[in-house]
């Protein structure tokens, strides 16, 4: 069997700081977040259909890893309504629906529902890098935590000039950066999704994002937020470990 691999972006790499979308010379990079959740009916089944059923859907996204940026993160105990979720990073679109049809070819596909499901792709941002045009990059480096929700701006924020909206922007993100074992991935989801914008933030630990929100609050900026819920705190896991608590096995397996 197996073991999940864990693939890391052989490329440019950031260094530090709280935006951390790298520029490249390449083409487009589609971000999606896809949330799952366990039909409870799933666990009558017997333990070997099960474990068939494991086995089969984390090939599928261990073989799927070895060709785009594919990691996979634990909501269980968490959130009632997702299970788990997967953040994938590829410049070729078609690649997220043949990643789902590979999942859909398995068996466990028949006991997973998609609550949730998030399209974004990165791009500069216009407050900060009007000088190029180059296309951006989000690189993950692999904490174990990410913060994923969407995002929306209400109208008016559209309606201010840009040098006051660049200003807000720029006190919003210096307010940021002092956290510094968070890692902010912002990307664009205008006319793809239902959403604006697609905030991930990598951290330490849950509450390092607690108190970055906390003291957001009161820039600016926050001021005219629309909507930025739902929020998903996922852990980071490979996809066998995922799919082990989802039946208790992973409980089984540490008390023998």
């Amino acid at each position: 069997m197996r073991r999940a691999l864990v693939r890391r972006y052989e490329g440019r790499r950031h260094t530090s700081g709280y935006d951390c979308a790298v520029p490249e010379e390449t083409s487009t990079q589609y971000v999606a977040y896809t949330l799952y959740k366990a039909d409870p009916a799933w666990l009558r089944l017997p333990i070997e259909e099960r474990n068939a059923a494991k086995d089969a859907f984390a090939e599928a996204v261990e073989d799927w890893a070895e060709r785009m940026e594919l990691r996979s993160y634990s909501l269980v105990g968490v959130r009632p309504e997702a299970d788990f979720m997967l953040w994938k990073l590829t410049e070729r679109y078609d690649d997220l629906r043949e990643l789902g049809t590979a999942l859909n070819a398995t068996p466990l596909a028949g006991w997973l529902t998609t609550p949730y499901s998030y399209l974004a792709a990165s791009e500069p941002s216009q407050y900060f890098e009007q000088k190029s045009k180059r296309p951006r990059r989000v690189i993950p480096r692999g904490a174990p935590y990410l913060v994923v929700y969407p995002f929306v701006k209400k109208r008016e924020w559209y309606a201010l000039p840009m040098d006051d909206r660049r200003r807000a922007m720029q006190e919003h993100a210096a307010v940021g950066s002092r956290f510094v074992t968070i890692t902010n991935h912002t990307t664009y989801s205008f006319g793809i999704d239902d959403q604006e914008f697609m905030t991930a933030f990598e951290c330490e630990a849950p509450s390092d994002f607690l108190q970055l929100m906390k003291t957001l609050r009161e820039t600016e900026a926050s001021r005219y937020t629309e909507r930025d819920t739902p929020i998903f705190v996922g852990t980071a896991q490979e996809i066998r470990e995922i799919l082990d608590s989802l039946d208790g096995a992973s409980a089984r397996i540490a008390s023998a």
